[in-house]
């Protein structure tokens, strides 16, 4: 016998599903736009001077083919 999958509507999606769907998008488009003012906060000046979020994304932005250049 063949199985099915059954299709789930929008509606009896829980609600922290898209919370977390939500929060995966936001994260994504912080990193894919990331530069060193993300660390800023954090960091102070040293976060600009070494720019370790702009490096540890950049790879990953052409890997998924983004313009960032």
């Amino acid at each position: 016998m063949e199985k099915r999958l059954e299709s789930i509507p929008l509606r009896d999606v829980p609600l922290w599903s898209w919370l977390t769907a939500a929060l995966f998008l936001a994260a994504l488009f912080l990193l894919l736009s990331a530069s060193g003012e993300l660390l800023t906060p954090f960091l102070g000046q040293a976060a600009m001077a070494t720019d370790y979020v702009h490096e540890l994304a950049h790879d990953g932005r052409h890997l998924l083919a983004v313009p960032c250049h």
